[in-house]
């Protein structure tokens, strides 16, 4: 197995990838995303896990005996489950249920010709890189990437401690390392840029409009009503100025893509999408809340290395799908790689204009997260129908040949580079 960490691309200086544009995704699928698992067999992760698999192959044109690779993160939104292990006998693991290894799936499909396995426990845009990798390095030829999205219900996120002791107390009950402490460094930025919160209403309005062109989004399939400015403003405070409406809603959903050779792609049914470049951070910051200055430098530390190792330039990226889990953050992905000559400061500005699919600046062309529920998958799949023409009314009109997708923040986040052509 390759290890956890060699493999990244995690520092600046590597130069252009050396596997730029012999890469290429060539199938994707996406199971039904609902609200939580009612823990019947046939919406479970690992039943979920063979449908997308089994979509992504059949649209790529080849068959399973095709697949010699398989990669997945088996702790994705699952390792934070409290208490565990969930079940009670008679189960004797959770794989398949509440997770799904590269191993159980292969087992699931009767993959006979599987030479590489890796369930590293990582998040989805780690995950592209380690595939991408693999194929680039021959560890594999066709390898399926599967992103195995859980929500149980009552259990995400607990805590498995029921008590906080010494320093812990002052952090551990209100989880002060996530919104309160993203809500402090966005009330930074606002002070600093001279902006305010209600300033990205018509970002995240466009969100859940454009995550309604989503076929197999949550609320399209669920509550497919609009979203309206007004509906946004009236949000409840979670942490203030985080609203009930800036945090992304867990969801229980599998996406599943198929990587292979630049050669092999070409052969096959889809139109190939090309992997230009793919980037890691795992960031460190110098206590429990990080400030706009460590925000703004490890976020253009990440798009200074995608864009070293891709050997292009802001202005010669089309689509962008960035993170968005939470709204508070994605400013400064989009500061970070000067998106539509976005600098920082500007983003709320750019929020106000026309970011519709429609208009000039498609930003999140996905619904991102937002929009589509907490699958994290959506912004990658956009991002290759984009490129394919094939992202129905969500179409850009503006030119569609490269796309950034990413996620998640912080350690661990990952990002891609995808081209319609090879170089």
């Amino acid at each position: 197995m390759q290890s956890q960490t060699g493999w990244m691309r995690n520092r600046e200086g590597l130069g252009v990838w050396e596997h730029r544009g012999k890469v290429a995704v060539a199938g994707v699928g996406h199971s039904p995303v609902d609200r939580r698992w009612d823990e019947d067999l046939e919406h479970s992760l690992g039943a979920y896990s063979m449908l997308a698999a089994r979509q992504a192959v059949a649209e790529a044109g080849i068959s399973l005996d095709d697949i010699d690779g398989v990669v997945s993160t088996s702790g994705a939104l699952g390792a934070n489950w409290a208490p565990r292990p969930f079940f009670d006998p008679p189960y004797d693991t959770e794989d398949g249920l509440t997770k799904v290894t590269a191993e159980w799936l292969a087992r699931g499909l009767g993959l006979k010709n599987v030479k590489y396995m890796n369930s590293y426990a990582g998040q989805i845009g780690v995950l592209w890189g380690l595939a991408a990798q693999a194929v680039g390095d021959g560890l594999c030829n066709t390898c399926l990437l599967l992103y195995p999205a859980g929500n149980l219900a009552g259990r995400y996120q607990q805590n498995p401690q029921t008590h906080a002791r010494g320093a812990a107390q002052w952090t551990n009950p209100w989880n002060w390392w996530g919104m309160p402490s993203w809500a402090y460094s966005f009330n930074e930025y606002c002070r600093r840029y001279g902006s305010n919160h209600d300033r990205i209403a018509p970002f995240v309005v466009n969100l859940r409009r454009n995550g309604l062109m989503v076929d197999w989004g949550y609320y399209t399939t669920h509550d497919p009503k609009p979203f309206t400015t007004e509906d946004y403003l009236k949000g409840r405070w979670v942490a203030k100025p985080v609203c009930l409406f800036d945090a992304d809603l867990p969801v229980q959903g599998v996406s599943c893509y198929l990587l292979t050779t630049a050669e092999r792609a070409r052969d096959m049914a889809a139109p190939p999408v090309y992997i230009l470049n793919h980037a890691q951070a795992q960031h460190r910051v110098r206590s429990m809340v990080e400030t706009i200055e460590e925000t703004e430098a490890w976020t253009g530390r990440m798009a200074r290395m995608i864009y070293e190792g891709s050997g292009l330039s802001p202005a010669d990226i089309d689509i962008f799908n960035p993170y968005d889990g939470f709204t508070l953050f994605t400013q400064y992905w989009l500061e970070a790689f000067g998106w539509h000559g976005v600098k920082k400061g500007e983003a709320h500005d750019f929020y106000a204009g026309d970011i519709s699919v429609e208009g000039p600046h498609p930003l999140l062309s996905s619904g991102g997260n937002i929009g589509t529920g907490r699958t994290r998958s959506a912004i990658f799949v956009d991002s290759i129908e984009q490129l394919r023409g094939t992202a129905g009314r969500r179409q850009v009109r503006v030119k569609a040949e490269t796309a950034i997708a990413g996620c998640v923040l912080p350690a661990g986040n990952g990002h891609v580079v995808f081209s319609k052509h090879p170089s």
